[in-house]
């Protein structure tokens, strides 16, 4: 598995829980706990925290999370499709080797997120803060991105072609290394981006 954003290595599990398949985590707080092979298919998680855990093949599908946390979490070969977070605090997480088909995301705060590499095309994230995020190489074209703080994320060679970027923060977005064909963006977004090539926008 790749190194964590920065070097960090995932934090040491102290708990193994294994099918964890009559999951009810909603109000619940797990703590340096490793899952295994569990299916938490539609699984409503109100409120529940996990921190510093690692998840490996665990199916999220069809699942929603509301107000919930993954602070600092792993997730290894894990299933998103169909997947909601909503409000959801996902900062310092690593995703590796992850699918997320139709996997919507609802503000919250995924700063810090690792998700190099990741196949995020048509998945819809609208109003996340992902500040300073590792999105090298992300594969997002026509997806939404509505709203969504940029501000600090890695986004070397990554593929926004005809994504939705609407009211995203597009300030380290380098458009000679940054896939934007036909991607869709507001007029102030267009000023940022021609700037950025260093033409000299007058009236």
């Amino acid at each position: 598995m790749a190194d964590r954003k920065h070097g960090r290595p995932a934090p040491k599990t102290e708990t193994t829980i294994r099918d964890w398949d009559d999951a009810d985590p909603s109000g619940q707080t797990y703590t340096r706990v490793l899952f295994i092979d569990s299916d938490l298919t539609e699984v409503a998680n109100q409120g529940g925290v996990f921190e510093e855990c690692t998840f490996r093949g665990v199916r999220f599908n069809a699942s929603t999370h509301t107000d919930a946390a993954f602070v600092n979490c792993t997730f290894v070969r894990c299933s998103f499709f169909d997947t909601t977070f909503t409000r959801c605090k996902v900062m310092g997480s690593m995703f590796d080797d992850c699918s997320y088909n139709l996997m919507k995301v609802i503000g919250g705060d995924w700063s810090f997120v690792g998700l190099p590499g990741a196949d995020l095309r048509g998945v819809e994230l609208t109003g996340v803060r992902l500040r300073e995020a590792d999105l090298t190489g992300l594969r997002a074209s026509k997806a939404t991105l509505r709203d969504v703080d940029l501000s600090g994320a890695w986004l070397h060679h990554a593929d926004l072609s005809g994504a939705d970027l609407r009211g995203s923060d597009l300030s380290t977005v380098d458009p000679l290394t940054v896939e934007l064909k036909n991607a869709i963006v507001d007029l102030t977004q267009a000023m940022v981006i021609t700037t950025s090539l260093g033409l000299d926008v007058r009236p």
